[in-house]
């Protein structure tokens, strides 16, 4: 898919409808800051899921801290005992795979859930780490001089922002 096509609200709904056939009564939503988190709660009001969703932050377990510093990323808040729970992480982009490994070593700080799948609006590969989602809204290629992420407007709408880093 070309960058030009990306369009964030058709992979949304192309995403929600392909999670909807995932979740259980057993299943917790889980957003890594900030994008995940926005899909996460606008999963949760579409689909008129209870609301115990959560935040997860890769801040504490990034193996990449010296280079990219303490970021002002949201803190942890898991409303639901992880042990023994069904846990859809949820990512707008996934790129190395770092985040995703920093999230789950989180996760596991605060317990052992049953079991854990990735959702993803964007999988650009370019991956680091042996990691792969189970979910996947679109598959692109960037450079690995840009970055991709989501922003989400006033109105609740989403959009990609693209930038040379």
């Amino acid at each position: 898919m070309s960058l030009l096509a990306l369009d964030a609200e058709a992979l949304y709904a192309d995403l929600a409808q392909h999670v909807r056939g995932l979740i259980t009564p057993q299943t917790y939503l889980l957003g890594v800051a900030s994008g995940g988190v926005w899909l996460a709660e606008r999963l949760q009001k579409d689909l008129g899921l209870e609301p115990s969703i959560g935040v997860i932050s890769s801040a504490m377990h990034r193996d990449d801290f010296a280079r990219r510093g303490m970021t002002m990323a949201a803190q942890t808040k898991i409303p639901f005992d992880v042990n023994g729970a069904q846990v859809l992480l949820l990512d707008d982009v996934l790129f190395t795979g770092r985040t995703v490994r920093a999230v789950l070593n989180e996760l596991f700080d605060f317990g052992r859930p049953a079991s854990v799948k990735l959702a993803v609006l964007v999988d650009r590969g370019g991956r680091e780490l042996p990691v792969q989602a189970d979910l996947c809204a679109a598959r692109i290629t960037l450079p690995a001089t840009q970055s991709l992420a989501l922003a989400r407007s006033e109105s609740g709408k989403f959009s990609f922002n693209v930038k040379d880093i």
